[in-house]
C-alpha cells in the first residue's frame, strides 16, 4: 500500500504547567517544543516525488526544502508518513526568524542559494503510517518505539553509506520539570507533554498533547495596518492583528492589538506589498478596534497569518508588548484562535 495523502496534524492544548506524573509508572513523555515549521513528510520510494512535504494547513512545501528529499533514507526504503518540525538554528538555538529566510522561497535558484546559508533540519517526533499500516490508533509509546527503531536503523545505514542526514529524532524525556528548566535556561520555546497511552488524533487539538511555553507566542491574523511615522513615513508602521472566536456565531475575528516592532527593513517592504494586494474597504474585526485606531487604519482581507511574541494578554483581550516574529504560510487564517492556558 502506498503512502496516504493529506493527513491534518494533531495539535496540542496550551497549559500553564506540566501535568503531574508518577515516576514509578510514568504516564507522560516530554519533548522540546521546536520553534520551526510543522511539516508532515509523505515518503514513498515508488512515487514521484519520493518525498512530498505538507505544512500544517496542507500546503505543499516540497520545493522550499529540497534537501529533505533525503528522507527516503529515513524510511529505510518503505512508504511512511512522518510528523515533525523543520528547524533552522542560530547560535545553536532554533530560530523561527532565521527559518523565515527559507520558508517563503519556491524558486529553485533562490532555494539553492539560500539553503547553503540557512541549512535546516527535520526534527521527527511521530510516525503516522508505515509500510502499508496506519499507526495513528496506536498509543504514543508504541508509535515512538517504532519511530526510534526506524530512525536508528536508517541512521546506521546513512553513516555506513556516508550520506549526510537531513533529519534527527526529537528526543523524548521522562523528567518534564528538568526539561522545562533546561528550556528556560537556554531560552527555548517550551516543552510538550504527550500522554504515553494516547493515540494520534489527526486534525484535533487534544489534551493528550499539552504545550507549556517558556515565552508567550502565538499565530494571529492580520486584519489591517497603520501607516508609519518618522523614519517609517509612507510605509508600514504597525500590523493590526486578531484571532477567531470559536464560541461566537460565525467565528468573528476579534481585535487583539497592534504590532509595531520586530521588523527588518526587508520585511517591511515585503509585507507592504502583501498588504497592498489585500486592501479592503470594510473592517474585518468584530467589534472594530478602538476609535482612535479604526479612524486611521487601513483594512485588508484577513487571510494573512503572522507569528507574534508578547508579554501577556491584558484583561480586555489585547496583547501587551507584542513583537513581530515572522509570517506563517503553514497556518490557515480560519484556524487561528486565542490560546490560553488550560
Amino acid at each position: 500500500m502506498a503512502r496516504p495523502r493529506s493527513i491534518k496534524p494533531m495539535k496540542a492544548v496550551l497549559a500553564d504547567a506540566l501535568p503531574p506524573d508518577d515516576p514509578d509508572a510514568p504516564r507522560w513523555a516530554f519533548e522540546l517544543k521546536w520553534d520551526g515549521m510543522r511539516v508532515l513528510a509523505y515518503v514513498d520510494p515508488d512515487a514521484d516525488p519520493t518525498v512530498r512535504l505538507e505544512s500544517s494547513n496542507q500546503r505543499d512545501v516540497t520545493a522550499s526544502f529540497p534537501e529533505l528529499a533525503g528522507l527516503t533514507a529515513a524510511a529505510c526504503g518503505r512508504a511512511a508518513v512522518l510528523d515533525g518540525e523543520v528547524v533552522a538554528f542560530d547560535d545553536g538555538r532554533p530560530s523561527f526568524g532565521r527559518l523565515q529566510q527559507r520558508m517563503h522561497l519556491t524558486s529553485p535558484s533562490e532555494v539553492a542559494q539560500r539553503r547553503t546559508e540557512v541549512p535546516v533540519l527535520y526534527e521527527v517526533f511521530d510516525l503516522l503510517h508505515f509500510d502499508g499500516t496506519d499507526t495513528t490508533s496506536l498509543p504514543y509509546e508504541d508509535r515512538r518505539r517504532l519511530l526510534e527503531g526506524l530512525l536508528e536503523a536508517a541512521g546506521e545505514q546513512a553513516d555506513e553509506d556516508g550520506v549526510a542526514r537531513c533529519w534527527a529524532l526529537s528526543a523524548a524525556h521522562d523528567d518534564g520539570p528538568a526539561l522545562l528548566e533546561a528550556a528556560r535556561a537556554h531560552r527555548l520555546e517550551g516543552v510538550m507533554a504527550k500522554r504515553r497511552s494516547g493515540p494520534y488524533e489527526p486534525g484535533k487539538r487534544s489534551s493528550n498533547w499539552r504545550k507549556v511555553k517558556v515565552r508567550w507566542e502565538q499565530e494571529l491574523v492580520v486584519g489591517g495596518w497603520l501607516a508609519g511615522e518618522g523614519a517609517r513615513s509612507g510605509r508600514l508602521g504597525a500590523l493590526l492583528v486578531g484571532y477567531h472566536d470559536p464560541d461566537a456565531p460565525g467565528r468573528p475575528l476579534r481585535y487583539a492589538g497592534r504590532v509595531g516592532t520586530g521588523f527588518t527593513e526587508a520585511e517591511l517592504g515585503r509585507l507592504g506589498g502583501l498588504l497592498d494586494a489585500r486592501a479592503a474597504d470594510v473592517c474585518p474585526f468584530e467589534p472594530p478596534p478602538p476609535r482612535p485606531v479604526a479612524r486611521v487604519a487601513r483594512w485588508v482581507e484577513p487571510d494573512l497569518v503572522v507569528q507574534v511574541g508578547f508579554g501577556e494578554w491584558t484583561g480586555d483581550g489585547v496583547l501587551r508588548h507584542p513583537a513581530y516574529l515572522g509570517q506563517r504560510e503553514d497556518t490557515a487564517a480560519d484556524d487561528v484562535v486565542r490560546e490560553l492556558p488550560s
